[in-house]
């Protein structure tokens, strides 16, 4: 597989530069080639994978992230959902961002799969994983000249406030499929999309709810029936990504639960998310912005196309077709208006 996987990769960039008008195809072949080589790169014995060490006050851990091409200019450092998830919800982007030639960066956080998983409540705080992202930016190098910080769901939480303390070493910011508001959230989980749901499916999935019944298998079984299907990825379970599914067996629940909490229709109970609202403050990011939200989402669409005007320099992108994980459900016009937010960005043209 992992032959095979390589010679997709290369045979993306022969069409890739075939496509070029005459008279540059020796230096698109050239770039390339520097796309693909990881000559004199110091994690060309991996693969591109890094263990960067990550200090807290608990002690050091070390963090997995891989890179893939080489983009002096074009960076983008991926934040996976959950919390608690993998940077296996991005696998998709391998069929969109080499073409294009965005270097982007998988990154699994402290407590996820690929990283270590530290069994002390204490770490899984907003703050902490914020000082997180700052160390692994800093042991790959990134900064304003280059420097794309793209956060999904949980990662759209973490990318705000990481930009909210440290904006100034962005070059651009995309928050996907996130409010910033956990109140309006829940809110809008509650009032609109439970409401959707066929009342008799809604009322046996609340009452299992009410009794804290998280652990029954039937619980399961209705949410990935009725609510997953619709909100989260729109195809039916037996055609969710093999990637998807592997990133779900993948979950650190500890981590999920404390902050997340067991609830898919908001953020409740004792979990550490459950009052987090930066709304007010997105007026402080300055930094260009790509705001994305999706119609079937669980999160509200309108919520996230206002963030893109409350930030100084955004821009919205609506997934008509997409839900949670658009980059999937809804993948021309995801990878289409991310693809260009980069290089409008990088050519100063945002």
């Amino acid at each position: 597989m992992k032959i095979f996987a390589s010679l997709l990769l290369s045979a993306i960039f022969l069409v890739s530069c075939q496509n070029i008008p005459k008279g540059e195809v020796i230096q698109a072949n050239s770039a390339c080639e520097e796309y693909l080589s990881f000559e004199n790169r110091d994690d060309q014995y991996t693969g591109g994978i890094k263990m960067i060490p990550v200090n807290t006050d608990k002690g050091s851990f070390k963090v997995w992230t891989k890179r893939v091409g080489n983009n002096p200019t074009k960076k983008v450092l991926l934040l996976h959902g959950g919390p608690g998830m993998t940077h296996e919800l991005y696998e998709c982007f391998d069929g969109y961002f080499p073409q294009e030639e965005i270097e982007y960066i998988y990154y699994d956080q402290l407590g996820s799969y690929y990283s270590d998983q530290p069994d002390d409540l204490s770490l899984w705080n907003t703050e902490r994983f914020v000082e997180e992202v700052e160390q692994v930016r800093q042991a790959l190098g990134l900064d304003s000249s280059n420097f794309y910080l793209l956060g999904q769901s949980w990662g759209g939480i973490l990318a705000m406030e990481y930009a909210l303390k440290y904006q100034d070493n962005l070059k651009g910011l995309v928050i996907s499929n996130m409010m910033s508001s956990i109140p309006e959230y829940n809110a809008y989980a509650q009032t609109v999309l439970g409401p959707q749901m066929d009342p008799e499916i809604y009322k046996e999935i609340k009452a299992m709810e009410e009794a804290e019944d998280f652990g029954n298998p039937r619980y399961g079984e209705l949410l990935f029936e009725h609510y997953y299907t619709e909100h989260v990825l729109r195809r039916p379970t037996d055609q969710w990504p093999e990637a998807i599914m592997r990133t779900l067996k993948h979950a650190n629940n500890q981590v999920y639960v404390h902050m997340q909490g067991y609830s898919e229709f908001g953020i409740t109970g004792d979990a550490t998310l459950k009052d987090w609202d930066v709304k007010d403050r997105l007026k402080e990011i300055r930094v260009p912005t790509l705001v994305i939200g999706a119609q079937y989402d669980t999160m509200d669409p309108a919520h996230m196309e206002w963030m893109s005007k409350e930030v100084r320099n955004g821009r919205y992108l609506y997934c008509p077709n997409g839900s949670h994980l658009s980059q999937y459900d809804d993948q021309k016009n995801y990878f289409d208006g991310v693809i260009r937010f980069v290089h409008d960005v990088d050519r100063g043209s945002f």
